[in-house]
């Protein structure tokens, strides 16, 4: 069966040849890798990509035969070959995945970037750092994503990072830092958000932050919901951190308690959806998050507004039975349709029996 299926792969028909790389894939027989490697080169696209699909379902055999193709003259086979080890890397291939970082093609660097992180070799941190400069988006995304991956080992090279003069390589270092959850870059993320000149990544920092969930940053990112623009992602990652302490400090966002005198318009959204709206409904979620009981009056007061009633209902529904009670009694004085389709929605969720509703 295995060598009809190979021979296959050299008819004159295109649909043959396709139908016999599926087919080598569905067997995942080793002595296929060698012809289907081969098959890189055929010039009919749907043939290449079922001989990508048999290779990945191979796998492991066909690491080493793939490392070869990162050296091919033709920057396609690098390309397809590089696709395939993103997802079945080890570290046999580690030399030629570090060469091919350097390759002229943007698309075999992003693959070579993600096997990479694939594989989580501290040694490839170095030759990694550089393309978090790279001209092509993916692939400093890639670059960042591995180097969180490596985890610890890169944590110094990336600390280096947040004091490049590129604004984009500091961006991706505060991604990448995010992404690793070490505790130790809680600090000087901390610093980026209130020092760097750059929005962007004062606005990444943020996220990363929220991504670590280190309890220490609380009370910074309190302080930064007082700035226009990094209010409500500073709202997100208090509710990611979940901090019982921060409790208050959300219901009063949903009281309007010190809410910014002027609140930016979003862009794209008129002068109708300004960034307060924002705010108030990643408030609520991260009191969903938070699960703190003494919310939920306020996740029931904001069931009444539209901004927020989504997002109450489904936080609401974080609390289990508890919310049952107070839901009930909601309903039973609530006229608004639209409420108390909301109410009967949540009710359900945690396991109150409509039948039971009237």
């Amino acid at each position: 069966m295995v060598a009809e299926q190979i021979a296959a792969l050299k008819d004159e028909d295109w649909a043959i040849r396709e139908e016999a790389a599926a087919m080598l894939g569905t067997l995942r027989d080793p002595r296929a890798v060698a012809p289907l490697v081969s098959v890189l080169r055929d010039g009919d696209r749907a043939v290449r990509d079922a001989a990508i699909g048999a290779l990945l379902a191979i796998g492991e055999p066909a690491v080493t035969p793939l490392g070869a193709c990162l050296s091919d003259p033709e920057l396609t086979v690098q390309e397809l070959a590089s696709s395939v080890l993103a997802n079945i890397a080890d570290a046999r291939v580690l030399a030629p995945l570090v060469k091919a970082l350097k390759s002229p093609d943007w698309i075999v660097r992003m693959h070579a970037a993600k096997a990479l992180g694939r594989i989580q070799d501290p040694g490839t941190v170095a030759p990694l750092v550089p393309l978090l400069q790279d001209k092509v988006k993916a692939v400093r995304e890639e670059t960042s994503a591995a180097l969180a991956a490596i985890g610890e080992a890169s944590l110094s090279s990336l600390l280096a990072a947040l004091t490049h003069t590129e604004w984009l390589v500091r961006l991706h270092a505060v991604e990448a830092l995010g992404k690793t959850k070490l505790p130790e870059a809680v600090d000087p993320l901390l610093s980026v958000l209130f020092n760097d000149r750059d929005r962007a990544v004062r606005e990444d920092a943020i996220r990363a932050l929220g991504q670590i969930g280190d309890a220490r940053a609380v009370e910074f990112l309190i302080t930064a919901m007082k700035e226009p623009g990094l209010r409500p992602l500073a709202v997100a990652a208090l509710g990611q951190i979940g901090d019982r302490r921060t409790v208050p400090v959300l219901i009063d966002v949903l009281k309007g308690i010190e809410r910014p005198e002027i609140s930016q318009p979003i862009d794209g959204c008129g002068d109708q959806w300004d960034e307060e709206r924002l705010t108030l409904g990643e408030a609520v979620r991260a009191l969903g998050a938070i699960r703190d009981e003494t919310a939920i009056p306020s996740l029931l007061k904001a069931l009444r507004y539209t901004v927020t009633r989504a997002d109450a209902a489904d936080a609401l529904t974080r609390f289990g039975g508890a919310v049952i009670a107070p839901l009930r009694a909601l309903l039973a004085r609530e006229s608004d349709d639209n409420i108390r389709y909301h109410v009967k929605e949540t009710l359900a969720r945690v396991g109150w029996r409509a039948g039971r509703i009237s």
